[in-house]
């Protein structure tokens, strides 16, 4: 089968399509021939090796992990002997967390990990990036934010892949919504609901009047010591991006600031949410939001395009 691999730090470049053996599931696993994949901002900095600190966790000269691709969407194609939830051409979806891998043709998951029946109301293609920008922001939002209905909530890169998810999240758990992106996304973010637009290229958010109970910064283009004059007495800084003014402050001030990774949960604690998710899909209050479609083959151009911070919700990796 092929996969998508990087064996050190750099440019898109040094991705590398390979041929390995295909997998076979053990006992407690689901062998998935992969429709779709998600390729991420995350994605890239892994890549990149950045930030420089990052590599602490991530490998300090060269990556640990040399797989890409956390989420997924496919078929089941073989079970191991004491798999009960799925069965053979069951679709379903789901993510590998940081083991990655699924920018790859097959992926071998156990049946209790992050994945589900996908629903039969969205494409693979939609299907595959849910469990990056909608499963990220629905932690935020709900395990960490505790949004409640009536509070205002700030969306900073609105028209993202987590900044979509988020718009829609906040408006299904009843809070008041302004999104923050650039002239030419205001009318998406409109129609994904959130209540007001700002267009970043006029003016920073925290210019307005307006107080917000919590600011969900989900490009990392803004930090606290901008934004804190604009969060209520009791208001959270949230942001997924981790830089050395999110880590200092998110110590020195936590109650304030907070950063978090769907990776650093467990899987046990991370599924109530991810099937909250799509159930949230059956019954069609969220929609996934899709920029481009590529080619497995054509991961390396696809990362290019992450790395211009112009896409607009989603890229997808498509094995044909």
């Amino acid at each position: 089968m092929k996969t998508a691999i990087y064996t050190k730090y750099g440019s898109p470049e040094i991705i590398k399509i390979i041929d390995v053996e295909k997998p076979s599931p053990k006992s407690n696993e689901v062998l998935v021939k992969i429709k779709a994949s998600s390729a991420t901002r995350a994605d890239t900095m892994m890549r990149q090796g950045s930030p420089t600190f990052g590599r602490l966790f991530l490998g300090l000269f060269k990556p640990k992990n040399t797989s890409l691709g956390t989420g997924f969407s496919g078929v089941i194609e073989s079970i191991g002997d004491e798999v009960s939830k799925f069965k053979i051409a069951d679709a379903v979806l789901g993510e590998k967390l940081f083991s990655n891998g699924c920018n790859a043709e097959y992926i071998c998951i156990a049946e209790d990990m992050i994945i589900t029946h996908k629903p039969i109301n969205i494409s693979h293609q939609e299907a595959a990036p849910i469990c990056d920008g909608f499963l990220t922001s629905y932690n935020f939002l709900k395990d960490i934010a505790n949004i409640q209905q009536g509070q205002h909530v700030l969306v900073n890169g609105a028209s993202g892949s987590l900044g979509s998810a988020a718009v829609q999240l906040a408006k299904v758990m009843g809070a008041k919504v302004t999104g923050v992106c650039s002239t030419k996304n205001m009318e998406l973010v409109k129609s994904l609901g959130a209540d007001f637009v700002i267009d970043y290229k006029k003016n920073h958010f925290s210019k307005n009047t307006n107080m917000y109970d919590v600011i969900y910064d989900s490009v990392g283009k803004t930090n606290y010591s901008m934004s804190k004059k604009a969060l209520k007495p009791n208001g959270v800084f949230m942001t997924p991006v981790l830089s050395l003014n999110v880590l200092w402050y998110s110590i020195s001030n936590s109650k304030r600031v907070k950063f978090g990774a769907t990776g650093l949960k467990k899987p046990e604690d991370l599924k109530p949410l991810f099937l909250e998710l799509v159930t949230f899909f059956k019954q069609k209050k969220l929609k996934t939001v899709i920029d481009k479609s590529y080619d497995l083959s054509e991961i390396i151009e696809a990362h290019h395009y992450l790395e211009t911070d112009r896409k607009v919700g989603n890229i997808v990796i498509i094995n044909q």
